[in-house]
């Protein structure tokens, strides 16, 4: 059959990068260090450190994950390819869908484990703390916003990670001045790197009485997580802590005491807050968590001397810096400026399908650009 003759075809274009695969997922090793994990987890003493035991036990998770994912994938491999046999020897007309099905799975999966191999970065597995800020454009900006938000949320709800809100201000009529959320889950800062840097949108304004188009602006700022036992040391005189009530929903202690904390690094101007823990120095201790890891970011910066990759680089919120545009009207386009990835189905974006632009930034990185 013609249909299962090209679906043959399209298969066997994953034969080789299926074992350019197993080598960049280093599976060998990986078994190697699952053994070894299993080996520590026998000992009786092994739930003396629970913390320590915990980081160990995600680690083998992770481990096994990536191994089981693509023997999984293998096997789909080989079911696929004895489905069009079958399908080709009985000229069923039913296998026809069901292989396609089976392939377009395949693919999905394929694609998946395939982006993970670029995630090498030093802090790619960590978590992801994300901060939007609404720029050029007033209200329609604040409004831009939001909807950025809600799109990193959505996303996040693909992927089942979770994310929580540390700091929020709303705009003056509508939408959020600036916002800043956790992402937690595997990898999270090696995908959502990619989202730093100035986002564009172009649409006819709902808050333009004339019906006119309008630009609006909001950067976007990405850091991972960094645990608190970091190389970095920050005197108290170099710092100014200043707390405020919490303007976000929460319970009664919240919205009543100035338990918000936002913490000013005098020499570089840094700052960072936190107001959704329930005591002032919850928050504090997450605030110095936020500020130690943008420190260190940018310390490494300094000495790498590769500012563009791994912090990015510092711009104006406003016209000609942007990474990203998103176009509502007099067309529909997304297109990034680094990469030139780019798609039409503006809503499915806005929605939180964004994946195409994080494989064509750890593509593009991976190829050296953007350094």
């Amino acid at each position: 059959m013609i249909e299962l003759d090209n679906m043959k075809t399209t298969l066997n274009q994953y034969v080789e990068p299926l074992e350019e695969l197993k080598g960049a997922l280093d599976l060998v090793n990986k078994k190697e260090k699952i053994q070894e994990l299993e080996r520590e987890m026998e000992a009786p003493d092994f739930w003396d450190d629970p913390e320590t035991s915990q980081v160990k036990m995600k680690k083998l998770k992770s481990l096994k994950d990536d191994v089981e994912t693509y023997i999984n994938l293998e096997n789909s491999f080989n079911d696929i390819m004895d489905m069009i046999e079958i399908g080709n020897e009985e000229n069923d007309p039913e296998v026809v869908t069901e292989v396609e099905e089976m392939l377009n799975e395949f693919v999905e999966t394929y694609d998946t484990i395939h982006l993970k191999t670029f995630l090498s970065g030093q802090y790619d597995a960590n978590n992801a703390i994300m901060s939007l800020h609404a720029g050029a454009g007033g209200t329609e900006s604040c409004d831009w916003s939001a909807m950025l938000f809600r799109m990193y949320s959505r996303w996040c709800d693909k992927k089942g990670f979770s994310l929580e809100v540390l700091d929020s201000l709303d705009g003056d009529e509508a939408g959020i001045k600036s916002i800043t959320f956790q992402v937690t889950g595997e990898n999270a800062y090696g995908y959502l790197k990619s989202e730093k840097g100035v986002h564009r949108l172009v649409r006819i304004s709902p808050f333009n009485a004339a019906g006119k188009r309008q630009t609006s602006f909001v950067s976007c700022d990405v850091m991972p997580e960094i645990e608190d036992d970091i190389d970095i040391e920050i005197n108290d005189d170099e710092i100014r802590v200043d707390t405020y009530r919490s303007s976000g929903a929460g319970g009664q202690h919240i919205n009543k005491t100035s338990s918000a904390i936002r913490i000013t690094h005098l020499p570089t101007g840094i700052v960072v807050q936190c107001q959704n823990e329930r005591s002032q120095h919850m928050n504090k201790d997450k605030a110095m968590q936020m500020l130690k890891a943008k420190l260190y970011l940018l310390r490494e910066e300094e000495n790498a001397k590769k500012e563009a990759q791994i912090r990015g680089e510092v711009k104006e919120i406003g016209w000609g810096s942007q990474i990203r545009s998103y176009v509502m009207q007099p067309y529909t386009m997304v297109k990034d400026h680094r990469t030139n990835a780019e798609t039409g189905n503006v809503n499915a974006v806005l929605d939180g399908d964004i994946d195409l632009f994080i494989m064509g930034y750890l593509q593009w990185t991976s190829l050296g650009q953007g350094k």
